[in-house]
């Protein structure tokens, strides 16, 4: 069901819209847990640091999915609250089209630069052949994953957050399923993980490209639809790319950071590994929050409704803070707890980096979920220098910090890199926010 983001009390109508989309994004993520879980559980500590250090790579791949969902759904949010139906649909298929080039040259890529990709960042002798083995069947089911993005953040942008949810909750409890049929009873080890992901998500993807077809048919326009516009293009390649390289470089930041852990041995990849999937899910699911936040921001500009905006800012972090205080008071008090469901029987170097990045990074969820809802409406505002400017302080900041840290402090300071790097980002990304929307703000508070 499409939904227009425009009317109604910002803090309701945002409620409604994020807690599916929050939903989903935790679903989605139990692709990644699932295949860490049943690595740890099943196979052994070794398997659960391979699919830990493979899960780094793979990330470049999601921050081009991402980067694709983030563009088509801004500019098609755009066009929806501006009821320019034509122009909104050629937005989608030309999205499509330029998803299948990128698509093709990001597997050719992946394949021919595994190992060394693998050699770079120092994967151990006794993790390589299942981290590539893992690393090689997860690129051959790229494209479900970059259809699948494309499709929800097509969803999201028409105001449906619901659809996406079903598909995920279906395809992630499969895949939960799968995951322990294919390695538990079949044994097919890690190659069970990665195919039980590749078959689920696909199944997902198909559906949810289906439906998509279907509900832009049932939306009538006046004239013949283009399937490809070079002026729409130029513009979702403006959100797309600032957003693509924006999860690119953090990627490429957190397997420089992987690098330096892998130096620590495969207690401490496994510990980690644990630990930043975990971390992971929050900060993804914030993150799909922002996305959130983009789709709203940019109906409402396009329909002139700018002051709704900064309503939607204050309801945001009122959201996310909600959401922070169990996720906060488990991660601190339950954090051993949480390891061993993913290793049944943890070294002890394993279980301690583990607990010590969770209590480290966790008190700090409520400052960047405060960053990601105001990069959220950066992004649907279109503001993509100052949304890569307070980005890439962050990353910087961590991937520097880290590589010192660890020099002094060993393992435990590349923990510590996080809090810093998020505090002095999030400073950055409020201060773009009310620079670029201060006669709103002020005018809600006189109001």
């Amino acid at each position: 069901m499409n939904k227009d983001l425009t009317i109604g009390k910002p803090e309701s109508v945002l409620w409604k819209f994020c807690l599916p989309l929050f939903g989903s994004i935790i679903f989605q993520q139990l692709y990644n847990i699932a295949d860490s879980l049943v690595a740890g559980r099943f196979i052994g500590e070794n398997a659960l640091a391979a699919v830990g250090n493979s899960y780094q790579i793979t990330l470049i791949f999601i921050a081009f999915a991402f980067g694709c969902n983030i563009g088509c759904s801004v500019i098609v949010s755009q066009f929806f609250g501006a009821k320019e139906y034509e122009k909104m649909k050629t937005a989608v298929y030309t999205t499509w089209i330029a998803s299948i080039g990128l698509c093709v040259f990001l597997m050719a890529c992946g394949l021919g630069f595994c190992d060394g990709i693998l050699t770079l960042i120092h994967t151990q002798e006794e993790i390589f052949a299942d981290s590539k083995l893992y690393l090689n069947i997860y690129i051959w089911g790229f494209p479900f994953l970059l259809f699948y993005n494309v499709a929800n953040g097509i969803f999201s942008a028409l105001g449906d957050s619901k659809t996406p949810f079903i598909f995920l909750a279906f395809s992630s409890t499969a895949n939960v399923l799968v995951d322990v049929l294919f390695v538990k009873e079949f044994g097919l080890g890690i190659a069970g993980v990665a195919w039980a992901t590749f078959l689920c998500q696909g199944i997902s993807s198909i559906l949810a490209v289906i439906v998509v077809v279907k509900r832009l048919s049932g939306i009538q326009t006046q004239r013949k639809v283009k399937k490809f516009s070079l002026d729409i293009f130029k513009k979702i390649a403006v959100i797309s790319i600032p957003s693509i390289l924006q999860q690119s470089f953090i990627s490429l930041g957190n397997i420089v950071i992987q690098g330096t852990i892998n130096d620590f041995g495969v207690g401490v990849m496994a510990g980690y590994s644990t630990s930043v999937k975990l971390n992971n899910l929050v900060i993804t699911s914030f993150t799909t929050i922002g996305n959130g936040m983009s789709n709203y921001t940019a109906q409402n500009l396009g329909a002139g409704k700018k002051a709704r905006i900064v309503q939607g800012m204050r309801a945001g972090i009122k959201m996310v803070w909600i959401i922070c205080v169990p996720i906060v008071l488990v991660y601190m008090t339950m954090s051993g707890f949480l390891v061993r469901i993913f290793i049944e029987n943890p070294s002890e170097i394993a279980l301690t980096t583990g607990v010590q990045f969770l209590r480290i990074v966790t008190p700090f969820y409520f400052v960047i979920s405060v960053k990601l809802i105001a990069d959220g409406i950066l992004r649907g505002a279109g503001l993509m220098k100052q949304f890569m400017i307070s980005t890439f302080t962050d990353l910087i900041l961590r991937v520097v910090l880290a590589l010192v840290f660890s020099g002094l402090f060993g393992a435990i300071g590349i923990w510590c890199a996080w809090p810093v790097g998020w505090t002095i980002a999030t400073g950055m990304s409020v201060f773009f926010y009310k620079k670029n929307f201060r006669s709103e703000i002020k005018k809600t508070k006189r109001d």
